[in-house]
């Protein structure tokens, strides 16, 4: 049986000047229009079009690859400029960012030292407790980590089919893979287009959502002896495929629905440019690409990517801006310029001569000695964070640190102190049931989980913790009431969910509707002595009719504690008390509906109490961030767990009334 014609190996100029384009509207999008380009998905399809085609040229020719020699060949071109950029970026992050992004940004240094950032952005992307991190200067990273990833995969496989078809089947190599190939590009373009549909935010991270892009490079390769076509056609078609990759970002909305289908946009693009390029033509395509600007560009896309990034968010972060003016951008270009064209000269060009063959020992020292320094200051910036996080352990004393205690009990707070937590540490003030295994429902997940704490062995009264994170962040002074009043506290919770009948709003997500289905079952089972949930939504005047048919449930079998919402800030307390302290409190008429939510709604079941303590937010006048020399809000709108615990002796107050009517 013939075999498909082998692809031939050969330099391929027009390549470069589509990574220079590729690269130069990534970073354009990026600085003047906040987006994405589809860029990377160019870098996807010339990437397994050029490893197909080399390793399969290998292959042919010695019948194996040898895998020590590659990955120290893919060390060599990617290690030198990858290690420095983030080198200088964690120096710079410790200077530049504000400790509030400390916590987020550290384990980002590490998922990109080893290749798996894109899975740290996913998890990212869909857990709630991380919705309001900013981007960090390593985010870039993600599409690295994936182009890593296939390049440790890709010679598996083509070993594996190689083995395969000679020695198994008994079939032509280039037609097996070819076959392989198809069938990966089919499967991981269904489960592209099925999770981009289901979960986009993820799928726009996942490996296997875009594994179909170097696949289709790949097909690419194998075929391309066969797509020749007439000059005229070739043109046409070169021209068109430019067209379709530079405008890709402006037709589409590329961060929100790609990967799936749409991104077969600027992947058709660049196969079109490849195939024109084939044939070539007079004033084809192939002529402005493979000019010696555009060749020149593409050989420092790599540092050019890998530098404009992190230069954007420190000017955002040094400067206090949200967006870039026309002279600063320019200047990041023309900074980004500059630093690619030194990092390929004064460290790429050196240690790509390094002889593989020969001095395989002296490149793995070298290639170890740009990854140590970056683990290195990685895991020094961590230990620094993790002792100041485990300071925090210590409980304040209240003379100085009162919080809410300072309204409750009269306490003075002392004003030479600054607020703590520390805004370092303020992201990760959770509520301690965060931490504790099983015991809340992440956002794309439905089961329920419960967890029990105070006294469970002898309890005077049970009582439920019910819905979202408004629900969960008044753990901490319910932790110490449970104790006080020798009380059972059950924790239900569920990310991003309200305790609801129905999605009023179309906040609700359709896990979170199966969640509160799903959660009435142990509670009407077993029912507690009473229920304590939100009572309202942000600065709502009137109660979301879900909350009072889901109330209406424990007529009779127990009492509904309903908590007033807190208020919600403009700016992010943790970031703007570190930067502009004096522009953080908002007024309370900002914050606060002027009548109580209860007051304007009707068909309240009797079953149903009612607390509101927004005069431990706000005073006449303002609400403010930091409270008796707490800070409040760990986010716009999340209390911290140090701030929220001072408030145990203001809640106590509201709960025991409630649980007195439990006897009457």
């Amino acid at each position: 049986m013939n075999d498909l014609r082998s692809p031939e190996k050969k330099f391929r100029p027009e390549l470069e000047g589509v990574r220079a384009v590729a690269a130069l509207l990534v970073a354009i999008y990026h600085i003047w229009l906040g987006s994405v380009s589809g860029g990377v998905d160019v870098f996807f399809i010339v990437s397994g079009y050029l490893i197909t085609t080399s390793l399969l040229s290998r292959m042919m020719r010695e019948g194996k690859i040898n895998i020590g020699e590659y990955l120290l060949g893919l060390g060599r071109r990617l290690f030198p400029i990858a290690f420095t950029v983030l080198l200088v970026t964690t120096a710079a992050s410790i200077f530049i960012l504000p400790q509030v992004r400390w916590v987020q940004t550290i384990p980002e240094i590490f998922s990109s030292v080893f290749y798996y950032q894109n899975w740290q952005l996913a998890n990212s992307a869909v857990d709630y407790l991380a919705q309001n991190n900013a981007a960090s200067p390593f985010q870039h990273f993600w599409a690295l980590s994936i182009q890593g990833q296939f390049y440790i995969t890709w010679p598996l496989i083509i070993i594996g089919v190689y083995f395969i078809a000679r020695k198994v089947l008994k079939t032509p190599v280039r037609k097996t893979l070819l076959a392989i190939l198809t069938l990966l590009f089919t499967a991981s373009l269904t489960y592209s287009i099925y999770i981009t549909a289901e979960n986009q935010p993820w799928a726009y991270f996942d490996t296997f959502a875009r594994a179909w892009e170097f696949s289709l490079g790949g097909m690419l390769a194998l075929l391309i002896p066969y797509l020749k076509f007439k000059p005229s056609i070739s043109f046409f078609l070169g021209w068109l495929g430019l067209a379709i990759i530079t405008l890709t970002g402006i037709l589409l909305p590329v961060s929100t629905v790609f990967p799936g289908y749409a991104a077969l946009l600027p992947t058709g693009g660049v196969i079109l440019v490849i195939i024109a390029a084939e044939t070539g033509s007079k004033f084809g395509v192939e002529k402005l690409l493979g000019s010696k600007p555009f060749m020149y560009f593409g050989s420092i896309s790599y540092g050019f990517y890998l530098w404009h990034w992190p230069l954007l968010v420190f000017y955002y972060a040094y400067f206090g801006r949200e967006t870039v003016t026309n002279t600063a951008g320019f200047m990041i270009l023309l900074s980004t310029f500059m630093l690619s064209i030194l990092s390929i000269r004064l460290l790429e060009a050196p240690v790509r001569k390094i002889n593989i063959k020969q001095s395989k020992g002296r490149l793995s020292a070298i290639l170890a000695a740009f990854m140590l320094p970056v683990i290195i200051a990685g895991l020094s910036w961590s230990l620094y964070v993790n002792y100041s996080q485990a300071g925090m352990a210590e409980e304040l004393p209240a003379e100085d640190y009162p919080g809410a205690r300072m309204i409750s009990d009269n306490v003075p707070a002392n004003p030479d102190l600054a607020p703590l937590p520390e805004a370092v540490n303020a992201k990760g003030d959770l509520a301690s049931f965060y931490y504790d295994e099983g015991c809340y429902t992440a956002r794309d997940d439905d089961a329920v989980s419960k967890c029990s704490y105070g006294e469970t062995e002898d309890p005077e009264y049970i009582v439920a913790l019910v819905g979202g994170s408004h629900s969960g962040h008044w753990f901490p002074p319910l932790e110490k009431i449970a104790q006080n009043l020798n009380l059972q506290l059950d924790v239900y919770n569920k990310d991003a969910c309200r305790f609801s009948q129905d999605d009023f709003d179309g906040f609700l997500s359709e896990s979170c509707m199966e969640w509160n289905a799903q959660v009435m079952k142990p509670l009407l089972e077993d029912p507690p002595d009473m229920l304590i949930t939100t009572a309202n939504i942000n600065k709502e005047s009137t109660i979301p009719q879900g909350y009072i048919e889901r109330w209406k449930q424990f007529e009779g079998v127990s009492k509904v504690f309903a908590i007033r919402d807190n208020p919600r800030m403009v700016e992010d307390p943790p970031l703007c008390i570190e930067e502009t302290p004096e522009k953080c409190s908002i007024t309370r008429a900002e914050a606060l509906s002027d009548t109580l939510p209860w007051e304007n709604t009707e068909d309240i079941p009797n079953n149903v109490v009612f607390a509101d303590l927004s005069d431990y937010f706000c005073d006449d006048e303002e609400c403010s961030p930091v409270i008796g020399n707490v800070l409040v809000y760990r986010d716009h709108h999340h209390l911290t767990a140090t701030y929220a615990e001072t408030m145990a002796p203001a809640l106590e107050v509201h709960i025991e009334k409630a649980l007195e009517q439990l006897d009457d």
